[in-house]
């Protein structure tokens, strides 16, 4: 009777003690190196924003947090790493439009499941996108249509990820003209083939190619979206600067996400503290510079706008023509 009745404290101890461990590593987070991984090169726009955001959480927590750069797949090298760590807060994923919406629309056998492999956290930034031209190339948009339609199918066009891609071909097709679409690998790629004249040219984000355009040898003719842009205060919307008022906004965007089943207790730290890096003058100052605008969300608002994202670009890949080759 004794024997069973030490047996039973025995369980009943290390179930509360179990549970108090868990309790605690959760109430303690975090206590350790915390990954983020970026899917993407260091250097753009995604890097420099995940780093700066790194940094103002080391500095709140304490405690290091690393960024890890994955790239390759369209982000979905990075997404499966991160779909496949242990749930548990200390490996985060900066998640771009691609890796959230695109790649589930255009990839059958993609590594991971948007919808049953991550936890929404917040969104992080929203990028602004430019129509850059070579500084020799046409000095409006209208110019660039004129000359479109005056070469109908000899204009190349490069982007570096299928989100800017997509704009290019959106303009394209709005404004009536004929282009041949050249890959690359990255914004850095993108930016030497205008440099080079090998393609006459790209939507990309402001980053990589904002120092050559106020040194007069890259020349932005528009912006993808109406949002203000202080280092290009003149630069008109895309819509209003080619006279095509049916064009819609686009933005390349990014978020952050942990494996799915990370408790809601981490999730609404990390959260929390996202937001109130956002909100702070010296980080919206920094991104701002290069086109980046930081933001932030509930988890909830995270993944409807994801879903309402799915849904736009669906509609578009049924509907604008669109083919990928």
């Amino acid at each position: 009777m004794l024997a069973r009745i030490a047996c039973a404290l025995s369980l009943v101890l290390v179930t509360l003690a179990n549970g108090h461990t868990q309790s605690s590593d959760t109430g303690a987070f975090p206590n350790r190196t915390v990954r983020i991984i970026v899917p993407f090169p260091p250097g753009g726009p995604t890097d420099l924003m995940a780093r700066t955001y790194a940094q103002k959480l080391s500095d709140k927590w304490g405690q290091p947090v690393v960024i890890e750069n994955r790239p390759g797949g369209d982000s979905a090298i990075g997404a499966q790493a991160v779909a496949r760590a242990a749930p548990d807060g200390y490996t985060l994923l900066v998640a771009m439009d691609n890796t959230l919406v695109l790649n589930p629309i255009t990839t059958r056998e993609l590594s991971y499941n948007v919808d049953k492999d991550f936890s929404f956290i917040s969104m992080l930034a929203q990028n602004t996108s430019l129509l850059i031209v070579p500084a020799d190339g046409p000095k409006t948009a209208d110019e660039l249509i004129a000359k479109g339609k005056a070469n109908a199918g000899k204009l190349n066009y490069g982007a570096g990820i299928l989100t800017t891609r997509l704009a290019a071909f959106m303009f394209a097709k709005a404004a009536g003209i004929e282009a041949v679409y050249i890959p690359y690998k990255g914004s850095a790629e993108v930016v030497q083939g205008l440099l080079s004249g090998s393609i006459d040219f790209s939507v990309d984000g402001v980053s990589a190619s904002l120092s050559l355009i106020q040194s007069g040898k890259l020349r932005a003719l528009a912006k993808l979206n109406s949002r203000p842009l202080s280092p290009l205060p003149d630069l008109k919307p895309l819509a209003v600067a080619a006279n095509l008022p049916g064009l819609g906004e686009v933005s390349t965007w990014a978020g952050l996400v942990a494996p799915a089943e990370t408790p809601a207790a981490i999730v609404e730290r990390i959260q929390r503290d996202v937001t109130a890096i956002a909100a702070d003058p010296s980080v919206t100052e920094t991104l701002i510079k290069v086109g980046v605008v930081a933001t932030s969300s509930t988890p909830a608002e995270f993944a409807n706008f994801t879903k309402s994202e799915q849904q736009r670009w669906s509609d578009v890949f049924k509907t604008g023509g669109f083919k990928l080759n």
